[in-house]
């Protein structure tokens, strides 16, 4: 009688449950990039190189796609460089009925390792969302802005040039050099969004950056969130809307005060199905608060363990499931503007100098706090990040770049 009332008892459950969870949870999540209980002795080298591997062949495919849809409609012979096609920002105004543009998505670019093709990954990869899109983005607008510094030797952007409007920074009028590498990236940045705002007046603009690969509901996302989310004032009164944080930095585990709730109302829930399953199996009369905070607790650490950013990923069954929060100071991949906030961004961004350690994302955040603006994040991620080269901290040549 004794070893069965043990048997029954919710502290031989709970510790059962303990020491399952600890066995198993490593074995389960170890092979997961973004679970803290994630291996990197055992696995990361090797995601890493197949990660790049894929890019390269991404990179690849894209390439021979454009390249080979430019060969057929021009007299360039295949497997040649193509010139640069550089028009005026003001010859870009639309040409359909309606005379105007919802979003303008234009892809910063410069000069990268060319074996990748980033930049043409992530055009092909908003071309092909466009035209899954259909009619509903008839009037959206693709703009490659190029601010190399020498901007005809950009082989892919002169080659898409052929295809998409392109505008570039004549850098033999741009007497003011920018002292460092991040104040040079901010101006780049003001630029673009310049040149967007002169080419095709659009009520939004999705500034992209050419490493920043389009995810198939992208789209799906933006008229969500301006139809649905924020209908009367466009983006809610927000300077911008970011399409992209860092996997890494997605945990509950963080500053921001809305994961925690999250979490909290994660546990409770997932809490309360378990006491529920519990109750039914054990066959008890009452409901146990001990029990439910216990389950509680456990769901909660269990989903931090995963990583918060595999739970994310489920709300893609709906966009009534997309998450809008607060935004964080990092990073700029893909930002979303509306016409008139773009406009105040530009005006802030005159105002800020960037060096190391305050680069633009920091800046442009730490703008809003002293304003007192605001400013969204949209969850999960609606671009993923393929640039393990950086053009703004060196190049790696030499080195394979990891994915953490």
């Amino acid at each position: 009688m004794r070893l069965s009332a043990i048997f029954r008892s919710p502290c031989f459950h709970s510790m059962l449950l303990i020491v399952l969870t600890l066995l198993l949870t490593p074995i389960c999540f170890r092979n997961l990039l973004y679970s803290p209980l994630f291996s990197r002795q055992l696995n990361l080298k090797r995601l890493s190189r197949e990660f790049l591997q894929r890019n390269l062949q991404d990179g690849s495919n894209a390439f021979q796609h454009f390249h080979q849809t430019v060969s057929m409609s021009s007299t360039f012979p295949p497997n040649t460089s193509v010139p640069c096609i550089l028009r005026p920002a003001g010859s870009l105004r639309p040409s359909h009925v309606s005379g105007t543009t919802t979003l303008a998505v234009t892809i910063i670019t410069t000069r990268r390792r060319s074996d990748y093709h980033y930049l043409l990954q992530v055009a092909r990869g908003f071309l092909d969302r466009m035209s899954e899109c259909g009619k509903d983005c008839s009037t959206f607008q693709i703009l490659i802005c190029n601010v190399d510094s020498f901007p005809e030797d950009h082989s892919d952007a002169c080659l898409l040039s052929h295809l998409l409007p392109m505008v570039a920074r004549d850098w033999s009028k741009h007497v003011d050099k920018a002292p460092n590498r991040f104040e040079q990236e901010k101006q780049d940045y003001a630029f673009c969004l310049s040149r967007t705002l002169e080419a095709y007046n659009p009520k939004y603009v999705l500034l992209i950056e050419d490493d920043a690969v389009p995810l198939e509901d992208i789209f799906t996302a933006f008229f969500h969130l301006v139809q649905v989310r924020f209908p009367q004032e466009p983006l809610g009164g927000g300077l911008y809307v970011k399409f992209y944080h860092p996997e890494r930095l997605q945990g509950y585990i963080n500053p921001e005060p809305m994961r925690i709730l999250e979490w909290i109302g994660l546990g409770g829930l997932a809490g309360l199905v378990l006491t529920w399953v519990y109750t039914l199996t054990l066959r008890h009369q009452q409901f146990s608060w001990r029990v439910f905070v216990a389950f509680t607790i456990y769901a909660m650490l269990l989903a931090e363990l995963a990583g918060r950013h595999y739970l994310l990923e489920l709300r893609r069954i709906s966009p009534a499931l997309y998450n809008v929060v607060p935004v964080t100071e990092c990073c700029t991949p893909a930002m979303l503007f509306s016409e008139v906030s773009a406009g105040r961004t530009l005006s802030y961004l005159k105002e800020i100098e960037c060096k190391p350690g305050y680069a633009k994302d920091i800046a442009l955040y730490h703008e809003l706090r002293r304003r007192g603006e605001w400013a969204w994040a949209l969850e999960p991620n609606m671009v993923k990040h393929v640039g393990m080269f950086s053009t703004l901290r060196g190049s790696f040549e030499g080195e394979e770049p990891q994915l953490l």
